[in-house]
Formats: structure tokens, sequence, C-alpha cells
């Protein structure tokens, strides 16, 4: 018999509060325990935000070979790793899978002046420090490159936008309904609850094809004449040292919860599309992202490191 859990697990995220990673974390806690996947312990969220992620895989670190700790996997982690700010190495620890294929979406204010995509990439051509846009946890990750790539394509001079970070794109929110900043950059959970309340408007979508339900109104950078995508994904990180059996135990249960009607549905509603890779498949993700991303560093000129 291979391993299963002994005790309670604890499943350490890397964001505050209030983002689309602690939303998915907590959905794929309350699927493990409702789907009794994991010998009726209780799963125990653990918030460690702070030095782009690393906090939270040090927990995973010190808890070398520990099944019993797992963690968020996420692109944002590979992006603060290539941009310096991760003072980390993803290749050393076991991602195990990828739950989520998420849609980056650019957002204003419902009354904002900008009332479509060329609104926006028309002033910031004209003056790139004009509008004040929020990205979260950090500049460089995933919400940053999710812009910045297209608005480079559109002929924007992205070295000159004001990007401003915070803790959480909860917090992105939070500032641009209160005024403080003008755009946003952030997946879907964040921006389409308040899209469908109204109070915002969703300017575009930087998947490669229209979503459906809640995006199937909103076009993406390409079908609005600028040619570029970006994708990220959201999934599970286990520690350092861990074995095979306990690989193919959190594998086999994870894909369970990929599966499931309660899962789907929290993901469909935040707007993002479920899926399921493995270990194999996250691994070879990780290996490439962290090229890839080298590149897009590079042709951004945001310069790069590993």
């Amino acid at each position: 018999m291979g391993w299963t859990p002994s005790q309670n697990l604890n499943y350490v995220i890397g964001v505050a509060p209030g983002g689309s990673v602690d939303l998915y974390a907590r959905g794929i806690k309350s699927s493990l325990e409702n789907l009794k996947l994991v010998n009726g312990f209780t799963v125990l969220p653990d918030n460690k935000p702070g030095a782009a992620g690393l906090l939270s895989l040090q927990v995973l670190q010190r808890n070398r070979g520990n099944a019993h700790y797992i963690g968020t996997f996420h692109t944002g982690s590979i992006a603060g790793q290539v941009a310096g700010v991760l003072k980390a190495d993803m290749r050393d620890y076991v991602p195990v899978s990828m739950m989520v294929e998420e849609t980056s979406l650019v957002a204003v204010t419902a009354d904002s002046p900008l009332k479509s995509l060329s609104d926006l990439i028309e002033k910031l051509r004209k003056d790139p420090t004009s509008l004040k846009i929020a990205v979260a946890p950090l500049k460089g990750l995933n919400t940053h490159l999710a812009i910045a790539k297209p608005l480079k394509v559109a002929g924007v001079d992205v070295s000159k936008l004001t990007v401003v970070p915070f803790r959480s794109s909860g917090d992105s929110m939070v500032a641009l309904l209160g005024g403080h900043v003008d755009v946003v950059s952030a997946t879907g959970p964040t921006v389409v609850p308040q899209a469908i309340s109204g109070k915002v408007r969703m300017l575009a979508s930087a998947a490669p094809v229209r979503g459906t339900g809640p995006l199937a109104n909103v076009a993406t950078w390409r079908e609005q004449g600028v040619a570029a995508d970006y994708v990220s994904y959201n999934g599970v990180l286990l520690a350092p040292g861990v074995d095979a059996d306990q690989i193919r135990f959190w594998e086999t249960a994870l894909r369970k919860v990929s599966e499931s009607t309660e899962w789907k549905a929290l993901v469909d509603k935040s707007g993002n599309k479920p899926m399921f890779k493995g270990f194999v498949d996250s691994h070879r993700y990780l290996q490439a992202e962290l090229k890839e991303t080298q590149e897009l560093f590079a042709a951004l000129g945001l310069g790069a490191s590993l």
C-alpha cells in the first residue's frame, strides 16, 4: 500500500487572502475534505504572503519529504524567479498538478473615460505614465506581464508605465473602485464579480481565444488587433524530497478534485477554465515556462535572472 495521510495537512498559500490563488487553494481544500480524499483529516489553510512567495516556499523547504505539507504552484512564482524578486529556485520543488488555466483581464471602473481597449492604448501611446495600473503582488509577475506584453506589441513604451503593485488582486480591485488607480490587470475571480455587479468594465482578455460564461462577451487582445496573449496556470506544489508514492497519492487525489462538480462550478463561476495536468506535465511546464519567461522579459526590456 502506498502513502496516505496520517495527520492533519497544511496548505501553505503564498499570497494574502482575497485573490485567485487564495480562492482556488481554499476550493481545493474544501473538495479534498468533502470528497473524503484525505482519510478524514483536516486541510489547514495557512496564508504566508511576503517576499514574492518565498515565505511559503520556506515552509515547504523546512518540511522536506513531508507530504502532509502542500503549497500553491502558480505561473506568477516562475515569473518572480526570472524577475529576481523571488529568491528561490522553483526547480527545487515538486509541482504535482495544474488545476486552472487562468485568463488575465484588463478592467476599468464603469464610469471610466476609457470606454474601450483602443482608448487605453491610445492614451498610453501618447503618455505611458498617464495611467496608474494596478497589479499584484509585485511588478514583473503574471498580472504585470499579462498587460505589459500586449501593450508592447501595441506600440506602448512599457518601460515607462506607472505600475502600482498591491498585496493581492483583491486589494487592486479595492484601489480601482476607490479611484486610487485607473486600470487593473487581474485574473477572472477578482474582476468578474465586479463586472457582473456593474461596477467595472472589462476591456480585454489576454487568453488566446474568447472565454465562455461571464467572459463570452469580452474580446481578446487579438480580436481587437493586438497579436499577443498571456496564459497562466494554478495548481499544487509539494515539498522537496517527496517520494514517488507521495506524488502518486496527491496526483490521484487532485485529479479527483478536478473532476468534481463542486470544483468545476467554482472555477467556471470565476471566469477561468478548469483542467488537470499531473506531475509529469506540470514538471515539463515549469521547465518550459522558465525559459519562455526569460525570453519574454528580454523582449519587454525588463531584465531577467535565474
